[in-house]
């Protein structure tokens, strides 16, 4: 596991039954998730996942429902014990902790943030945010501290004192962020956090987790069925189709080259020229002509600039330096291409 890597999950596989080790074999020997279903009453929850997630990255698994993406985030923190693999944090392997370890590992390293909140009721804004903080031993002045420092960045500064059922979801999405936050865990568990919010709210919670992570550099492992969501979020994308990694990519790879028709209908609506930035399709020869634009710049955003100016090609940078250029036949071009 290289410096750079956070997580690494190998040879990592789940059946749920009875005797879900004797189905290994059938498994491995290609049985497919519904003859095992059919056959042998098992059901195929992961199938030989390796993944590396870098850290202080976004790392978002998607797939729709029973591809397995859920199952997999619970094996991080061990809530679901595997039938054969391994999760290696920090060089540690987390299905070999004690159950102390595993406790302490779960208090201080790894929150998770709910698809359902998981918020207590009968309890105020402010000991949902210092629950995690009490589990700590962090009490009284620091945890009161702790806590409303978090209440006030996620927007909720006023409402410490309400139950949280007096809340709309947004709010109590917002309430589960700050909770997960306040433990300052390196890593941060999202199962599917935003999904039972309105679009509207949705977007505004994703931008206040990017807003977020651009200044405290989290290790996110991020769930989603919404492949808009992934693109927006994710450093990498993870694409899991009945419990196996169909492709692993960042957004633009991913749009630019999937790598089979599963993919392909994924991605079949989704708005190129918001994720293809210019580096990815620029000529490698100078222009000396237009406007600068800079490399990590989206084509949707690149073509207004190019066309405004009048010149019909502009400079790409990178670092404040000149690396290639692009042309408006070429945006044009790839934002009009078929996969």
């Amino acid at each position: 596991m290289t410096s750079d890597v956070k997580i690494e999950i190998k040879n990592l596989y789940k059946v749920f039954g009875n005797n879900p080790v004797a189905m290994m074999e059938l498994v491995k020997t290609g049985t497919s998730k519904q003859e095992l279903l059919d056959e042998y009453n098992h059901v195929l929850g992961l199938k030989n996942i390796n993944l590396e997630i870098s850290d202080r990255h976004i790392q978002v698994i998607m797939g729709l429902s029973g591809s397995g993406k859920s199952t997999l985030i619970r094996h991080i923190n061990r809530l679901i014990e595997p039938t054969a693999g391994n999760v290696i944090v920090d060089g540690q392997d987390v299905l070999a902790m004690t159950r102390l370890e595993l406790q302490e590992f779960r208090r201080s390293q790894a929150s998770m943030v709910f698809q359902r909140f998981a918020l207590m009721p009968h309890r105020s804004v402010a000991d949902n945010v210092a629950y995690g903080l009490h589990i700590q031993g962090i009490k009284g002045e620091e945890a009161e501290k702790r806590s409303q420092r978090w209440i006030e960045r996620v927007g909720l500064a006023g409402y410490e004192s309400h139950y949280t059922s007096q809340l709309s979801g947004g709010m109590q999405q917002r309430v589960g962020l700050a909770r997960a936050l306040a433990t300052d865990a390196e890593i941060l568990l999202m199962d599917e956090p935003f999904s039972a919010l309105d679009p509207l709210i949705r977007t505004d919670m994703q931008e206040i987790l990017l807003g977020l992570q651009t200044e405290l550099q989290k290790t996110i492992i991020f769930i989603t069925h919404d492949l808009d969501e992934a693109l927006r979020l994710g450093n990498s994308i993870v694409i899991l189709r009945d419990g196996e990694v169909i492709q692993i990519g960042t957004a633009q790879q991913i749009v630019m080259n999937p790598v089979d028709n599963y993919i392909k209908d994924f991605i079949k609506d989704i708005n190129r020229g918001r994720v293809i930035q210019v580096s990815s399709i620029m000529n490698t020869t100078v222009s000396n002509t237009g406007p600068q634009i800079d490399g990590d710049t989206v084509l949707e955003d690149a073509l207004q600039v190019i066309s405004n100016s009048g010149s019909g090609v502009g400079e790409v940078t990178k670092d404040g330096k000149v690396v290639g250029s692009v042309d408006v036949d070429t945006i044009i071009s790839t934002l009009s291409r078929r996969i």
